[in-house]
């Protein structure tokens, strides 16, 4: 195909795009989401759209310590007027989800994720305080009781995240590691998610590497709530700027056949 046409069926596709979206309008696009689950939850909004992912780019830790992307220019602007990368990416990069099949034989890959899940009540549980204290601190059934006699019953469905305030960390050493070299940051007690299990949780996320804390020697976590056929979100963002209670998430999950997760475009509405 040369360039010229591509270059043309480029502009084509553009204003066609420009079209049908002026169109239909802001209708389209909740009817997109699907007309019973999605439109109630983003009734309730305020507008206000919180973006819970970091930017994605080499120096992004990891938690190998090995670059979870890697790019390099297919075609040039000057050369053929446009442009795009080749793309070499680990799964588990980056804000990314983690499916079922990424901690089982058979579990559930990344493409047959619920869709239903992927727009769900967001409770964020904060143990920043406790995380600053340690390094290896978790979320554990008394963080989620006291959420609870806070902010009412967790519904069902939702994605419970952890903020540990580790996001700010991005870039610094201290965000994988103690001053020991030793794996050091927060995740969710096997505890804590077992609690959730029980009050129907669809997804949990945090802040850090991983969902089970750094220090884990079983990867309890992974072992137990991604089986049972649940997700996990890793390296969330921007939950300091979210309420406790009330905002509903949108997890942009990729769609790669028999994938074990992948980064992640993951949104709150507020």
């Amino acid at each position: 195909m040369c360039h010229a046409c591509v270059t043309e069926a480029v502009k084509a596709r553009m204003l066609s795009r420009r079209h049908l979206l002026g169109a239909a309008g802001a209708g389209a696009a909740l009817l997109a989401l699907g007309p019973v689950s999605a439109r109630p939850l983003l009734a309730q909004a305020t507008g206000r759209v919180v973006d819970l992912t970091h930017t994605y780019d080499e120096d992004f830790p990891t938690f190998d310590g090995n670059p979870g992307i890697l790019k390099e220019w297919a075609v040039r602007f000057d050369e053929s007027g446009y442009q795009l990368w080749k793309l070499t990416i680990w799964e588990h990069t980056g804000t990314h989800i983690d499916a079922p099949l990424h901690f089982s034989e058979d579990g559930a890959s990344v493409d047959e994720l619920d869709p239903g899940t992927l727009v769900a009540p967001l409770c964020v549980v904060d143990i920043a305080a406790k995380a600053a204290e340690d390094a290896n601190a978790t979320v554990d059934p008394e963080d989620i009781e006291g959420w609870i006699s806070t902010h009412g019953d967790i519904p069902p469905g939702a994605c419970v995240a952890m903020h540990s305030g580790w996001a700010a960390r991005v870039g610094r050493p201290d965000y994988r590691t103690d001053a020991e070299g030793n794996f050091a940051f927060p995740g969710f007690s096997r505890a804590a998610t077992d609690m959730l299990a029980e009050m129907g949780v669809a997804s949990i996320g945090v802040d850090t590497l991983s969902l089970d804390p750094g220090n884990s020697a079983d990867f309890a976590v992974h072992y137990s709530w991604l089986p049972s056929g649940r997700f996990g979100i890793e390296n969330m963002a921007g939950l300091d700027a979210v309420p406790p209670s009330g905002a509903t998430v949108m997890i942009g999950a990729p769609k790669h056949r028999e994938g074990t997760g992948g980064p992640a475009r993951v949104l709150a509405l507020v």
